[in-house]
């Protein structure tokens, strides 16, 4: 059943479904499910006619909930991503960091072709309470299909998808730009 809320058990309750939930972030509404439902996540390709090779990003609610991804990384590394998440205030541009991975610690369909997984800790009040409810970090991908600008609205958003999705009401973060990429391992930037 499609879904309109603004209620953020409910959207928890419709990833844990193996629905596809549109939903505002920090700068852009993205679409997101569980990273564990393989034909939730190809729904989300499906809508966005987006190739799998290319691998999305993984939002989580606090850094705790992606802990075991970072303990590869050498420890000088490791607390400057966390230092970005945990000390960037809600107006500052969020950074999505690729980190290291194995096919153990996430689905392949999650990396695409890459051997690395994008992960972003946010602190978009609405976001952090659905990765708690949902109780783990979520995909979280622009809400557009290939080609077209990332969704700024529900309005948007609903042009784009119509139906075929459920939307979590609610308000864009303060930021003007979707998330800045950076390679955790060589520190070079790869979406400014």
């Amino acid at each position: 059943m499609i879904m309109l809320t603004t209620s953020v058990a409910e959207a928890a309750h419709c990833l844990k479904q193996g629905q596809v939930l549109a939903y505002p972030t920090e700068a852009v509404w993205g679409l997101g499910c569980d990273p564990f439902n393989e034909l939730a996540f190809r729904q989300i390709l499906a809508l966005k006619q987006r190739p799998i090779e290319k691998g999305v990003i993984l939002l989580a609610g606090d850094v705790g909930q992606i802990e075991y991804l970072l303990a590869d990384l050498d420890e000088t590394i490791r607390a400057q991503v966390i230092e970005s998440w945990t000390t960037r205030s809600v107006d500052e541009r969020a950074i999505t960091w690729l980190l290291p991975v194995s096919s153990d610690q996430v689905p392949t369909w999650i990396t695409g072709q890459h051997h690395q997984v994008a992960v972003r800790v946010t602190n978009h009040p609405l976001c952090v309470a659905l990765c708690h409810a949902f109780n783990g970090f979520i995909v979280s991908t622009s809400a557009n299909p290939a080609g077209l600008e990332p969704a700024r609205s529900l309005q948007e958003a609903s042009a784009y998808f119509g139906q075929g999705l459920n939307y979590l009401n609610g308000d864009l973060g303060l930021s003007q730009q979707p998330s800045r990429i950076i390679d955790a391992t060589t520190g070079r930037v790869i979406r400014d």
